[in-house]
Formats: structure tokens, sequence, C-alpha cells
């Protein structure tokens, strides 16, 4: 069995984050009117790939909040990204375990929102059984409580969302016989027809996308693409890092009704489907205010590789 490489990025330093301080002033003005106090501290949460702000602010009158921003104008592709994330928050279900969206001002310059603040610490790299644990008891939940996923969401599909991503094998030669790339896209492909439901899915569950309260319990964070599919895709979607960071994931499986459910054929499907995607992405040119997103890519890619072609004994 190949062993997987070790995760190559920093799992909380990965991000180039704009500041508090970074913000207009009228506009840090409009946000303290807001929290109704001036801020006195920001401490900037520098896990993630993406550049707009992310800041845990301190008020004078001994409040915190949560709060990102980002500017339409030179973020436009992260402003539009925090814009998905607020109108899925806006219907996503009090009971879901996430921190609430508190207001949002978008005034076309910039926008910006406020999470629930949670005494809380981010999930350490590499994975342990514990803190996988918490978080695929936090996937139940959702599994319990929103299959079929709430309607006043206006999900897309699992399915339509990666429709493209099985052609990311045309533009790759890993090393591997071709017969063998052949038959990972043809796995890929097959995930129109194995990866189909009706349960509310996450689509993003990463070490940076989850914080662990004080009890333990884990918070899913970043609800930028929500879809419908099986109520076991995110749990299973996370055991690709768990696998990859050296967890036992067969004895984690073992004690899973939800992850026993997905049919083994679905699996390799969705394994396949990952690979290509994130072998494919990794290839691409580094952007200068997201400098470690490429080798987190490639390396969730090789880990869908290898343990795909474990299980198929490739």
């Amino acid at each position: 069995m190949a062993t997987p490489p070790p995760y190559p990025v920093p799992p909380l330093d990965s991000a180039r984050r704009l500041e508090w301080a970074h913000l207009p002033p009228m506009l840090r003005a409009d946000v303290e009117r807001r929290l109704g106090s001036p801020v006195v501290d920001a401490h900037s949460i520098e896990a993630g790939f993406t550049p707009g702000m992310a800041s845990v602010l301190t008020c004078a009158d001994g409040s915190r909040h949560f709060v990102k921003a980002a500017s339409h104008r030179a973020q436009r592709t992260f402003a539009a990204s925090y814009a998905e994330e607020v109108r899925h928050l806006r219907t996503l279900p009090p009971t879901a375990p996430a921190p609430a969206l508190q207001w949002v001002d978008d005034d076309g310059e910039w926008i910006v929102f406020s999470t629930e603040h949670v005494e809380a610490v981010p999930v350490a790299r590499p994975w342990t059984r514990e803190t996988l644990d918490a978080c695929l008891d936090a996937l139940a939940v959702v599994a319990a409580r929103f299959t079929p996923a709430p309607a006043a969401m206006g999900l897309p599909s699992f399915v339509d969302e990666t429709a493209s991503w099985p052609r990311a094998w045309d533009a790759l030669r890993p090393p591997v016989h071709p017969e063998r790339r052949a038959e990972a896209r043809d796995l890929a492909t097959r995930a129109a027809e194995l990866l189909a439901g009706d349960c509310l899915v996450h689509g993003d569950v990463r070490a940076d996308n989850v914080v662990m309260d004080r009890t333990g319990r884990a918070l899913l964070c970043d609800w930028n693409w929500p879809a419908t599919g099986p109520a076991w895709l995110d749990s299973w979607m996370l055991l690709v890092q768990a696998w990859g960071d050296g967890v036992d994931v067969d004895a984690v499986v073992a004690s899973r009704p939800l992850l026993q459910e997905a049919p083994d054929e679905a699996v390799d499907s969705l394994l396949a489907l990952m690979a290509g995607y994130f072998l494919r992405a990794g290839c691409e040119s580094v952007p200068p205010n997201s400098p470690h997103v490429r080798d987190h890519q490639h390396w969730t890619g090789t880990v869908c590789w290898l343990w795909l072609a474990e299980r198929r004994r490739w």
C-alpha cells in the first residue's frame, strides 16, 4: 500500500487575509455602529484559502463578534462567495450545527456580515479520532434532521454541481497504466447515478471549516456550497482527509451506521470524482493571495487516488 505524503499546508496559517485595519475608516465605523461598541482588538483567522477578512472582533464593552468582509471591486470572486454564503445562511435552519447569521451589510462596494461568535477552537491537523468523531456526529445530525433538505434553501444537487468534474481526467496523466485512468474516469462519470440524493450536504467540510466548542461539539462553518446528495456524502468526503492523515478509517466506518450505508461502488465513484478534480486543480497556477491552495488541492487529489487504488486493488 502506498503511503500518503504528509499534509503540506500549515493548517492554521494558510490564508493571506484582509484584516480589520485594512478596511476603509467609514466601513469600520459602520461595523462598530452595528456592534454597538468600538472595536478594541481584532484577531484574524488565518486558516483557509481565501483572502477576504475573517476576524474575531472584541469591543470595548467586552462583547466578541465574528465578522467577514470583502470588496466587490478588488476581491470580486471572494465577495461573490461571501454573498453566496450569506444567501445560504439566511435559509439554513436554526437547528443546524452551525453558527447563526447575525446581520449583513452589502452596499455594492463591500459585503460585510457577522455570524454568531462561539467560544471554540479550530480542528488541528493531523486529524485524531476524537476530532473526527465530533465532526461525524455533527454530520449525522444534519443527515437525520435534513433529509430531505429544506425546500426553502433552493439547493442544486451535488451531481449537477460536479457534472464537469469527470472531464478533468481527460487532461491528467497520472503515473499509472492508461487502463486504470480510463477506469477512474468511468467511475467518476457514474457519479451522476451513484451520488444522487435529497439530504442537505455541506459539500466542503474540512478542518478549517469546522470549530469545536467548549463541550467538544463540532460546528460546521463556511456554507458556501451546500447541495443535495446522499446522507453519507459529507462524512465520506471528510474521511479522505483522515485517511490521508493516517487515521484507521476502517474502524471508523465499522462504528458508524451512516458511513456503512454507502455502497462500495458509490464511494469509489466519489473518490474517482474528487481525485480527478483536485489533481487537475492542483496543476493550476498559484494565486498570489492564496499561496497554499494548490498544495492543498494536489494533496487531496493524491490521497483520493491512492485510497481509490487501494480499495480497487489496482
